[in-house]
């Protein structure tokens, strides 16, 4: 009986300590790994299987335009910083000193960034966690604030707006972008989990678009994407892309897994809305179907629509 209450025990104190439980990515699942994939991420974390869930794909024609989405006052972005990057097992993290705040853009409040990280695909495929009409680009950043009076992650996630997460997507260039090479450069000193590496001086202002090419973007209420799955993020998806070139996203494939596999695919699939409504700020724009493309091009040419 003793030894049955001990391993009880023992079997509490690692949920415990493993955090959100064994969970992985559809990439890493295999039969010698036979981990909490995402569509098993609620056996990780039950706040996975919530109903205001992130990722999501925005239906451009369905979202609503919001006078309140004003454009962000972005401040301390320019400040150059030396940041250490790490391969957590999961994704690339970079910490970020919290002087960089985050204000209008219909926020409640002030927020402070804490860190950010990245999902890709695979060698430059598909790899963003959220779609925009259906369309996956290969890479997704999110820049990670929590409201300006909280001092760490954990208190700012026990309320319900306490966090706001930027999240911006990459498109493939012909030509490099030379803003990333401080990143770019430190993944050959990470490619194994827990690895980790200065970076070299580099500025949250550099590796997005510039601040005026950022007045068009998308608002909805989520949670985090990975475990667990905390229902507490105020999500902002910008419509402007960053350029990379197909070589500089290949290079986030080369990382490797804590299991040694390469760290590809990292990102959940979509989540239902659940009733959601998305917004968008006054200059982002609305992608019409195909059809109604085709009713608008026909009418304006005075013929008959086709049936």
């Amino acid at each position: 009986m003793q030894q049955l209450v001990v391993s009880a025990l023992l079997a509490s104190l690692w949920t415990l300590s493993t955090g959100a439980g064994d969970w992985c990515y559809q990439s890493q699942f295999s039969c010698d790994h036979q981990c909490n994939a995402p569509e098993k991420w609620d056996h990780a974390n039950s706040n996975c299987g919530g109903r205001k869930q992130s990722p999501i794909n925005i239906v451009t024609r369905k979202t609503l335009k919001d006078e309140r989405l004003t454009p962000f006052k972005f401040e301390n972005y320019q400040e150059i910083f030396r940041g250490t990057i790490k391969n957590n097992g999961h994704s690339v993290q970079v910490g970020v000193p919290h002087m960089s705040t985050i204000s209008s853009g219909g926020l409640p409040t002030t927020y402070k960034a804490v860190q950010f990280h990245l999902h890709w695909g695979n060698n430059g495929g598909p790899g963003s966690e959220h779609t925009i009409d259906g369309e996956q680009y290969p890479m997704e950043l999110h820049i990670v604030h929590m409201k300006h009076h909280y001092t760490d992650l954990t208190t700012a996630l026990a309320d319900p707006e306490g966090v706001a997460v930027l999240g911006f997507f990459y498109e493939g260039s012909n030509s490099a972008n030379k803003k990333y090479d401080p990143i770019i450069n430190a993944l050959k000193s990470i490619k194994s989990t827990d690895g980790n590496t200065s970076l070299l001086p580099i500025s949250l202002a550099q590796i997005i678009p510039p601040e005026q090419n950022l007045t068009s973007f998308y608002r909805y209420q989520g949670s985090l994407t990975t475990p667990g799955c905390t229902e507490a993020v105020i999500w902002t998806l910008f419509e402007n892309p960053i350029p990379l070139s197909t070589e500089q996203l290949r290079a986030f494939s080369e990382l490797k897994f804590r299991d040694g596999k390469p760290m590809v695919g990292t990102f959940r699939p979509v989540q239902p809305l659940n009733g959601r409504q998305v917004f968008r700020s006054g200059s982002a724009v609305i992608l019409a179907s195909s059809t109604l493309l085709m009713i608008a091009i026909t009418t304006a040419l005075g013929m008959s629509v086709p049936n």
